[in-house]
């Protein structure tokens, strides 16, 4: 059976709703297309419903909107229900198809739990990391559909907590330079009009601040922290500590 397969895309950032990717790593994603790497977001739920949007349709037509400004070549939401994510084996089954698809080399995906905030997050996180997994098994051709297997090469997350000095666990952590496209991260998110009105203008404070923090950090104007799943390795110390050098 011969499957069409759509180009591969670089890298896959994996959200709950629609807004997580682009409050946590959007910078990141802006900084990838602009280095000329093909980059897709992929959101579980459609976010809905909430109390400021009129429905789906509006938060949808919003996640195009900054996906078109963060420049990324694709977005796609799955049908999988906001407020009722689960980690199942039907929700990483929909996922691992997706990733059979686009063949991403590098996937990113949430971070630990959101306190006070919703659950989906920490649901979504173990439905990444097992999708990773799935994605490249062999002989269960039937339930993915016939879609060739697929390895994924590295797998990051991206912590989502504004309100915590708390990093979820990991084998460590680096920063990435968005000094470039912090302003792109910030005019994505305001492209979710219905989630982010003017009385919770704070929120763009706190990502702004947060990433001036990690940023600073490393020496740059903004930044975005990424954690590895697994450790990194360094062959040249030189250019790995002193970049610019």
């Amino acid at each position: 059976m011969t499957i069409e397969l759509p180009e591969a895309l670089d890298v896959v950032a994996v959200g709950a709703h629609p807004d997580d990717v682009e409050i946590a790593c959007g910078g990141t994603l802006a900084s990838l297309v602009r280095q000329g790497y093909r980059v897709g977001i992929i959101d579980l739920t459609d976010g809905e419903p909430t109390p400021r949007s009129p429905g789906p349709e509006v938060r949808l037509a919003e996640a195009r909107e900054a996906a078109e400004i963060l420049g990324v070549q694709v977005r796609e939401t799955l049908d999988l229900p906001n407020r009722k994510l689960f980690d199942s084996f039907e929700t990483r089954v929909a996922l691992a198809k997706v990733f059979r698809r686009y063949r991403p080399r590098v996937v990113l995906g949430l971070a630990g739990k959101t306190p006070l905030a919703s659950p989906d997050h920490w649901q979504a996180m173990q439905i990444t990391d097992a999708a990773i997994f799935y994605s490249r098994l062999t002989k269960w051709d039937a339930d993915f559909d016939h879609l060739p297997v697929h390895s994924i090469s590295k797998q990051l997350w991206y912590p989502l907590g504004l309100s915590t000095l708390q990093f979820p666990e990991s084998s460590g952590h680096f920063v990435v330079d968005i000094s470039e496209t912090i302003e792109l991260k910030l005019k994505a998110i305001r492209a979710y009009r219905t989630q982010f009105p003017p009385e919770k203008d704070r929120v763009f404070r706190l990502v702004e601040s947060q990433n001036q923090f990690y940023g600073a950090s490393a020496g740059f104007e903004a930044g975005e922290m990424l954690l590895c799943a697994t450790t990194l390795g360094v062959r040249d110390l030189l250019k790995t500590v002193l970049p610019d050098s």
